[in-house]
C-alpha cells in the first residue's frame, strides 16, 4: 500500500505550530502570559476545557495514524506518536493535579526565572518547526 499524506495532516501541524508560536507573547510581556495560563490552569474554565479537549483529539487521532499505518510511516508521523504521548501525558497531569507536573508548570511560569527566555524560546522554535512543517506537507498535498 502507498504512502499518503491524509487531507488533516498539514492542518495538524499548522494548528499545533500557532500554539506554540503564540508563546512570543511570554517574550514580550512576561507578567501578562503567565497571568493568562496561570489563571487558565487554576481556574479550568471553559476555554481551558475546549483547548485540552482539541489538543487531546488531536494527539489522539495523530497516534492512531501512527499506529494504522506502522509499516508505512512518514518520518514525521513519529512526532505523533511521541508527541502526542508527551501532550497526553501532560493534559493527564494538569487535569488529575499532579503535585510534581503543578511545580513545573509553576517554575516554567515564573516569570522571575532565569531560563524564562530559554524555555519558552524552545517552544516557539518547536512551533516554528512544526508550522513550517505543515505548510510544506500542504504543498506537497497539492502537487
Amino acid at each position: 500500500m502507498e504512502k499518503k499524506v491524509f487531507v488533516w495532516e498539514p492542518w495538524f501541524f499548522i494548528a499545533f505550530g500557532l500554539f506554540h508560536l503564540h508563546r512570543i507573547w511570554g517574550l514580550v510581556d512576561r507578567r501578562s502570559y503567565a497571568g493568562f495560563w496561570i489563571g487558565v490552569l487554576e481556574n479550568k474554565g471553559p476555554f481551558y476545557f475546549a483547548c485540552m479537549g482539541i489538543l487531546a483529539v488531536l494527539c489522539i487521532l495523530g497516534i492512531a495514524t501512527f499506529i494504522k499505518n506502522y509499516n508505512r510511516n512518514y518520518w514525521w508521523r513519529w512526532i505523533y506518536l511521541f508527541g502526542g504521548a508527551y501532550l497526553l501525558f501532560d493534559l493527564f497531569a494538569i487535569a488529575t493535579g499532579l503535585a510534581f507536573w503543578n511545580k513545573l508548570l509553576l517554575w516554567m511560569f515564573d516569570e522571575t526565572s532565569v531560563y524564562w527566555n530559554a524555555i519558552w524560546s524552545f517552544f516557539i522554535l518547536l512551533g516554528a518547526f512544526v508550522f513550517g512543517l505543515g505548510v510544506k506537507l500542504l504543498i506537497q498535498r497539492k502537487e
